[in-house]
């Protein structure tokens, strides 16, 4: 069985706000290498629990223009990954629809396009 280590290093300023965040994967795109970031949005399913536990961070850098284009792609991956993971069509394209009405109402995506890359087709 492969492991593969993930990490996330932050770097927090006199007032516990990061100011520097790195990560690094063992397999791809990162090969091991370390690369800067300026946000992430970690969540972890607890086992044990049955609930979801979160960490969002973003450094002083990041501008809410960023936080808005992270924001609409995150909600397409999230749209990908729920229908991967359940194969509901209907509501995997519900949340890329809400996906493309968040991006055209911040400006990241115009109105006349329709949702890039829907999950799947509701029959």
């Amino acid at each position: 069985m492969k492991k593969v280590d993930i990490k996330l290093q932050v770097e927090l300023d006199d007032n516990n706000v990061p100011s520097s965040i790195v990560w690094s994967s063992d397999d791809p795109p990162s090969n091991g290498q370390e690369a800067d970031a300026k946000a992430f949005f970690l969540s972890i399913f607890d086992k044990k629990n049955l609930e979801t536990l979160k960490i969002d961070l973003w450094n002083t850098e990041f501008e809410v223009g960023e936080m808005n284009r992270m924001t609409y792609y995150t909600l397409k991956g999230m749209a990908d990954t729920f229908y991967r993971a359940t194969n509901n069509n209907e509501m995997a394209n519900d949340i890329a629809r809400f996906a493309q009405y968040f991006g055209e109402e911040l400006g990241i995506v115009k109105k006349e396009q329709p949702p890039a890359n829907p999950p799947a087709e509701t029959k």
